[in-house]
């Protein structure tokens, strides 16, 4: 008996899309190694149905599966069948559910969700309970490698990532992430002023901050601070920075413009907040923790947008907040002096190329 005469046997749901067949199912994990194999990763990208497998992405994706076992949840994959099948329909007389029948011998060709499938596979090496668990599967006949690749251009033309704000919003595994809701929530003026959903400012918005940036602040702020000391350092922190900066004070009350004060000054940018949550991990770490003098001295600081402000060359650059990593570490550095604290490895690196630069 030939192998063909062997068929893997699916419970299915027959649909119709865009003048195509197609079946939804799913698999036991256990399969999917066996199923679904790549033999042409060494092929020219133009040979290929799918981009080439990134070995670095499996362990994350593999981690994020075993370390979230009663909670994890995975999309459909996507795959191609090269194979004639059968669809026998269950209960007879009805089109759409049924069972699907393909040849052992058929080549399944995934079009969207290669690194899933070998996430799964690496995951299983570590827990084999998860063989017994299934994932969505969705089968198209395949229809030769050029409709192989539209099919992974068309399933990955429109896929928008979430904004970073949105992440945190939403991700109620991440500890951080649950901090920074806590503390906007917390700190009434500063929860007036968060932007939670997008990453970017309109002009005219009303909003001083994005949480994404409120987030990177405090990873800064938080960093080697034991977990219980985190909540009450963050609200002492944004307490003293609010009490430096009027304008902040001045948005929430509705007397200034969000707007107004995000082009005239440099304070509420996310480049500025993440270097004022080094300083501030710096003041916790290094000084008795008077706040008040933290106060004191970020309000002294002259935080305007001008042409003779301090702050171009190390955060302005052709006129524009620059988002680079040196630009953090030069602002950090800035304000840490004026603290009377030390500087890090990095940011004296960039003090002393931004010293060279200027000399020159």
């Amino acid at each position: 008996m030939s192998s063909a005469s062997y068929v893997y046997t699916f419970p299915s749901v027959r649909g119709v899309q865009a003048g195509r067949v197609f079946y939804i199912s799913q698999c036991p994990v256990r399969l999917l190694p066996r199923l679904f194999s790549f033999t042409d990763g060494d092929l020219p990208p133009e040979m290929r149905a799918q981009r080439a497998l990134n070995p670095k992405r499996v362990p994350e994706i593999a981690s994020y599966i075993t370390d979230n076992r009663d909670s994890y949840v995975f999309s459909a994959i996507t795959a191609s069948v090269d194979s004639d099948v059968m669809f026998t329909p269950n209960p007879p007389g009805q089109d759409h559910l049924g069972d699907l029948h393909v040849p052992m011998d058929a080549r399944f060709i995934i079009n969207d969700g290669q690194h899933r499938h070998a996430a799964y596979a690496a995951a299983l090496e570590l827990d084999p309970t998860l063989g017994d668990e299934t994932v969505g599967v969705v089968f198209f006949i395949d229809q030769g490698l050029s409709r192989s690749q539209q099919m992974f251009a068309d399933l990955n033309r429109h896929s928008v990532k979430p904004s970073p704000s949105i992440g945190v919003l939403y991700d109620h595994r991440d500890e951080l992430a649950d901090l920074t809701r806590q503390i906007v929530q917390q700190v009434r003026a500063l929860s007036t002023l968060v932007e939670r959903e997008k990453t970017t400012l309109a002009p005219k918005s009303r909003k001083l901050f994005t949480l994404s940036a409120i987030h990177h602040c405090h990873r800064a702020l938080t960093a080697g601070i034991d977990a219980a000391r985190r909540a009450s350092l963050a609200v002492e922190f944004w307490d003293a920075t609010f009490a430096a900066f009027g304008d902040w004070r001045s948005v929430a009350e509705g007397q200034l413009a969000a707007g107004e004060v995000r082009q005239e000054m440099i304070h509420s940018h996310g480049t500025v907040l993440h270097a004022l949550g080094r300083a501030g991990n710096a003041f916790e770490r290094q000084t008795d923790g008077d706040w008040a003098r933290f106060t004191e001295v970020v309000g002294g600081i002259d935080w305007r947008r001008a042409p003779d402000s301090p702050w171009n060359g190390r955060v302005v650059i052709a006129g524009h907040v620059s988002k680079s990593n040196q630009s953090t570490a030069l602002a950090s550095s800035y304000i840490k002096s004026a603290l009377g604290l030390d500087l890090s490895v990095d940011e004296v690196r960039f003090e002393e190329a931004l010293k060279g630069s200027v000399n020159s």
